[in-house]
This record gives structure tokens, sequence and C-alpha cells, in this order.
């Protein structure tokens, strides 16, 4: 078993007014309180299969999508429902993809780690450790060929550095200098097991500045530092110059997955990094200056809790797709060219 040194909790001014502040607030509460939601759906079984929850890490989602841009392209893990929701995908959608309903955006078929949507220009949700590191070098290469102008932001944990995939992304992506948004979640022990003892370099920026990429180090429990350190990292990569690589040393609270049983890591290790959590440490700084009061917070999360219920609601009505339809898209209909 292993234990990590904690940092002190994030601190300092909120460089923002009140309005944003407050949304950014909302964007966290929304992950938390629809993960929390799930949790409980899941020991039901009304959700099934696998389930990847974010709780803790939701200073990464908030901040980073708060900086990119409608046409840029995002790739995920399976632990991606706070991405997919702030990329824009409702909350209805998403649900009912947990629950394996036709309404999912992918239309029930992808599940808890599959979500998906074209128009939100969210490509996954992917299962594979790694998977959708090579999805957004394509995306960015395709982009560059075309001229068209966007980044893609990819989203992996400190694991997938150790697979074949990170190195051959990473070295085409430098190569080519194409637009790719690297954003490491390093959350200490990817599917359980400690950085220290799956790799023999931990200090992931250095690994990523062997490609001759620019890298950043940011502290992910911190959504004021996200936001400004990705910002600055995406304005670099729409300048032309190549990717730049985003270490967002973050810590989740709940278990790797829900069939985890958690024997990697002490139990007091967790409560002592929830002293870090970003949703109470900003809030704190929020009400220190006056951004946010007691009240304001209810009704925040008021509002937030009705938009979980209603997405519960919407999965519980949704349908399940007709037998006659399970070879749709996966069969070519005959005659097809």
């Amino acid at each position: 078993m292993n234990t990590q040194k904690v940092p002190k909790p994030p601190s300092g001014t909120v460089p923002w007014d009140k309005e944003f502040a407050q949304g950014v607030l909302s964007d966290m509460l929304r992950i938390r309180r629809m993960e929390e939601r799930a949790a409980e759906l899941y020991g039901q079984q009304k959700i099934r299969g696998f389930l990847h929850l974010y709780i803790g890490e939701e200073a990464v989602a908030a901040g980073a999508m708060r900086a990119l841009e409608t046409e840029d392209n995002v790739v995920a893990t399976y632990r991606e429902h706070g991405h997919a929701l702030l990329r824009g995908i409702a909350m209805d959608s998403i649900m009912a993809e947990m629950y394996g309903k036709q309404q999912g955006c992918s239309r029930g078929r992808g599940g808890s780690m599959h979500l998906f949507n074209r128009a939100a220009r969210f490509f996954g949700g992917n299962a594979i450790v790694g998977g959708g590191l090579p999805l957004a070098v394509g995306l960015a290469l395709a982009d560059k060929l075309s001229a068209r102008q966007a980044l893609s932001a990819c989203f992996f944990g400190e694991g997938a550095m150790a697979e074949g995939a990170f190195h051959e992304s990473a070295n085409l992506a430098a190569l080519w200098h194409l637009p790719v948004l690297f954003c490491c979640e390093n959350n200490l022990y990817a599917m359980g097991t400690a950085l220290a003892r799956s790799e023999s370099q931990t200090d992931l920026c250095l690994k990523a500045a062997s490609y001759g990429m620019a890298t950043m180090l940011v502290d992910g429990m911190d959504v004021v530092a996200v936001v400004e350190a990705v910002s600055r990292a995406a304005q670099q990569v729409r300048k032309g110059d190549g990717p730049v690589f985003v270490e967002l040393q973050t810590y989740r609270f709940r278990a790797h997955s829900m069939f985890d049983p958690e024997l990697y890591r002490d139990k007091h290790e967790v409560e002592e990094w929830k002293t870090r959590g970003p949703l109470h440490t900003f809030t704190a700084r929020l009400k220190i200056e006056g951004k946010l009061t007691e009240e304001e917070f209810l009704a925040i999360d008021t509002a937030v809790q009705s938009e979980v219920e209603a997405a519960v609601a919407f999965a519980e009505a949704g349908t399940w797709e007709p037998v006659e339809d399970l070879l749709r898209d996966v069969v070519a209909p005959e005659g097809a060219a």
C-alpha cells in the first residue's frame, strides 16, 4: 500500500468577476451531483457494466473546458462524464446513455465509457488506456491538412504515458507540428498502481519534453490554476508552434471503478486529499472574497439537483433499442456499395 505526500489546499485570489466564478462553481457541482447520483443508480442496478467516477477531479474538466473553443475537438478517457457534460452534451443524454437507453448520446450502445457527440465535437469516451491519443493526432492532422483552425484536446491519465500509443502520438504531433493539446490527468495511481511502481521516469513533463514539445505543470485541484494554464497552453497551440503538454496533478476520491476494492492506497491519505477538494476550497475562496453567499451556493446546488433528477427521469422513461435494430451500423445493408 502506498502513501503520497499531500500538498497544501489551493488558496489565493480568484481573478474573476462574480458571474464567471459562480458559473465555474456550477460546472463543478453539475459534475459532482450527476456522478453521486450515478453511483446510487449503479447500486440499484439501474446503471450496469463499468462506471468510473470523476469525483475529486472536477477542477480539471471545469477549468480546461473553459479554455477551449466550440470548433476544437475533444477526446477523453473512460472517466469522461464531466468532460462530456461541460462540452455541451445534455445531462439527459448522458444519463440515458449510462442506462443503455436509445435516447442516449450513443444510442445506448456505448454506455458510461463511450459517450460521443459529433455536433459537440466530442469524440469519446475511449475504454482502452491511451486509445484516444492517436485519435487526437489524427483529428489534428486532418484539421491541419484542410486548413481548419482548431486544436485537438486529448485527456488521458498518467498510466497512459507508459503505453506505446503515447510515445507514438507525441512523436508524430511534435514532428509534424500538429495542433494537439495533451492534457494528462495525473491522479497518481492509474488504475491501481502508484506512478513510481509503473514508470521509471516519474517526471511526466520531462518525459513529454523529450519529444521537443512545450510543457506545463499545474495544480489540477485548483480550478483557477487550470483555467489560466490551459488557456495559455491552448493559445500557444493555436499559434501553430506545435503541440503542448499539460500535466494536471489531481486526485480521485473514489475507487478506480465500482469493481475496485481499493487496496492500494491508505484511507487516511484519501481523507487528507479531500481537504484539497476543488469544490469546497473554491467555494471557501469565493465566500472570503464576497463573490458567493451561502444562500447563493444553496440556490446553485438546488438548480443542479433539479437538473440531475430531471435527467434521471428522462433516462427512466427512455426505451430500449429494438432487437431488430441491433445489427444497425454493424453489418452493411445488402447491396450497399
